[in-house]
């Protein structure tokens, strides 16, 4: 009989690599609400509640703040086919994989494309990227990863945005690990365009990017020589649905109530209790991860995310099996690196729901059998006790 005659019913897994994370349960339920048409003023009062919500998360007054209908490289995209038009010019900080990525959309758009190179699992810095800007005239846009998910590394914005104004041009952030997870302050920090996915830290099902313009982005916009090639990702045509209420697109409806309900919980928490709860979660994880003898690829602390881990892979170790282990005999995923360490770390994430003492403990547990199953001597039960000192001295 063919599988697809069959109900499908998913296996309970415990989602701990680089996204998605696993959902809330409350998001879930509010995924099962009855549909309305994208035009109903019920679900027009959603998408008002939506934006509301999102300018407190990226802690902004932007007005042009809504959930573009795409994953995060979607709004990736969104984010540069509006910037840029033929001929611009671009630098991209590229510390990793989805750096990349900005600089390979960018050229789509006709940019040209300059990069500033960094090490993968270390940060951006602002002397570089001085340096870099210094040659070069009239730079449209600076584009940086926040967190980049390729690596567990975090980088400084408000010094890359200032880089970024003292030349004139705008600042453009991927915050799709970042958002919900770590500190972000849009405005305080002066960035001209964010995007992020709902699929990590927001707890919520992929399909939807946040993503914010500031004012100074959408002079930019408004003064294109020619419109942007893309309709979809149009920010001037989507500002005629999200705020003139004139049709462009069929809203993914469920996908944005299940949004509405995850950041209903971030504003239940608070999103500065948010961040700090990443903060002492990740911590523990690292200090475990320590304390069971492996290293972590990023090596400056200040640099390290909370809420994503590189760990690094010892060289008697088999990186598949340890994650094939974990998958089928404990129901966890763990994400292999990318690129050019795609055997060499296994990318651990604690994000929004998952972001817990609980599965802290569990992961680390499981990491220790999996080791022990292929003869990687370490002192058993000394991660579980490091993870246990972290929350004590947090409370």
């Amino acid at each position: 009989m063919d599988s697809f005659t069959n109900e499908f019913n998913p296996p309970p897994r415990l989602l701990m690599g680089a996204g998605p994370s696993n959902i809330h349960p409350r998001v879930l339920s509010a995924m099962t609400t009855s549909l309305l048409g994208h035009m109903d003023p019920d679900f027009l009062q959603v998408l008002d509640d939506v934006q509301a919500m999102l300018r407190i998360a990226f802690k902004t007054s932007n007005e042009v703040t809504w959930p573009v209908s795409a994953t995060g490289t979607g709004g990736m995209e969104a984010a540069l086919v509006n910037v840029l038009e033929p001929g611009d010019t671009i630098l991209i900080c590229e510390n990793g994989y989805f750096a990349n990525r900005l600089g390979e959309i960018a050229l789509r758009c006709g940019a040209n494309v300059y990069k500033v190179q960094f090490e993968p699992g270390t940060a951006v810095t602002p002397e570089q990227v001085e340096a870099e800007i210094s040659k070069h005239d009239s730079v449209k846009a600076i584009a940086m990863v926040h967190a980049e998910t390729s690596t567990g590394a975090v980088s400084q914005i408000l010094p890359i945005a200032n880089v970024a104004h003292d030349h004139g041009a705008l600042l453009i952030v991927d915050a799709v690990t970042s958002f919900g997870g770590i500190e972000l302050r849009i405005d305080d920090w002066e960035v001209d365009v964010c995007y992020s996915g709902t699929q990590k830290c927001l707890a919520c099902p992929p399909g939807l990017s946040p993503i914010t313009f500031s004012p100074r982005a959408m002079q930019v916009l408004e003064n294109r020589n020619r419109p942007t090639h893309s309709f979809y990702f149009d920010m001037t045509q989507l500002r005629s649905y999200f705020q003139m209420r004139a049709y462009h697109h069929t809203a993914p409806i469920n996908q944005i109530y299940a949004l509405r309900e995850g950041l209903r919980l971030v504003v239940e928490e608070g999103i500065e209790n948010r961040w700090a709860r990443h903060q002492v979660v990740g911590k523990a994880f690292q200090a475990g991860i320590e304390a069971m003898g492996l290293g972590l690829y990023v090596k400056n602390p200040n640099d390290r995310l909370p809420n994503l881990t590189s760990v690094e892979v010892p060289d008697s170790v088999n990186a598949s099996s340890v994650r094939k282990f974990l998958l089928e005999e404990r129901n966890i995923e763990f994400s292999s690196g990318l690129g050019a360490v795609a055997e060499k770390v296994w990318r651990v994430g604690l994000m929004g729901y998952n972001a817990n003492p609980s599965n802290v403990f569990t992961a680390l547990s499981a990491l220790e059998d999996a080791l022990s199953n292929q003869s990687f001597e370490l002192p058993v039960g000394a991660s579980l006790a490091a993870a246990r000192r972290v929350f004590s001295e947090s409370n």
